[in-house]
């Protein structure tokens, strides 16, 4: 499948074999045992190694699993507020708030209004500010509060890292057993 003449070679062990014609290249790999793989088509010429495809593209999967299951995506968490929303209520929504930044992801406040509340947007918009100071430790206000319609919305980033999540053991694997602390010898 490679398509040019001269192609730089780098043997398994990853030692340079200088340039050489394709054909060649590809001779020689296939009296070694292995496939000709283009590892930097974009160089001039091409960069190929001798490598066993299969395994090659086994340990990138493994790789690739790997890496999936040690990541975690940042969620838009979303409260929502009324505009005559009660102290405990309110303080309950703020705790809520703190414990999604803590955990990394990024939330949405939302003020709904009703009837002729929308009126009345300013008391929204000093609720969303109030909200915004007290959580201002943990997270930082990305968009100040809007009003699109019947809600008046702020979202807050959070200053926490995300925290990892490691995946359950796939099936057949034991799941990691903890050791008890060993009480000293005394005597």
């Amino acid at each position: 499948m490679i398509r040019v003449p001269n192609v730089r070679v780098v043997d398994e062990d990853g030692s340079q074999l200088g340039v050489m014609p394709t054909f060649q290249a590809l001779q020689t790999a296939q009296e070694r045992g292995y496939d000709l793989v283009e590892v930097a088509p974009t160089a001039s010429p091409p960069v190929v190694k001798f490598l066993d495809y299969g395994q090659f593209k086994y340990e990138q999967a493994r790789k690739d699993k790997e890496a999936r299951r040690n990541q975690r995506s940042v969620e838009f968490k979303e409260i929502r507020l009324k505009p005559k929303i009660g102290k405990g209520d309110f303080d309950t929504k703020v705790r809520r708030a703190i414990g999604f930044l803590e955990d990394g992801d990024r939330v949405k406040v939302t003020v709904q209004f009703r009837g002729r509340e929308v009126s009345h947007a300013y008391i929204g918009r000093d609720l969303l500010l109030r909200f915004g100071d007290l959580i201002k430790e943990h997270g930082t206000v990305d968009r100040q509060p809007l009003l699109e319609g019947r809600s008046m919305s702020m979202t807050v980033a959070s200053n926490h890292k995300p925290k990892v999540v490691q995946a359950p053991p796939a099936r057949g694997e034991a799941p990691p057993v903890e050791q008890a602390p060993q009480p000293a010898a005394g005597g």
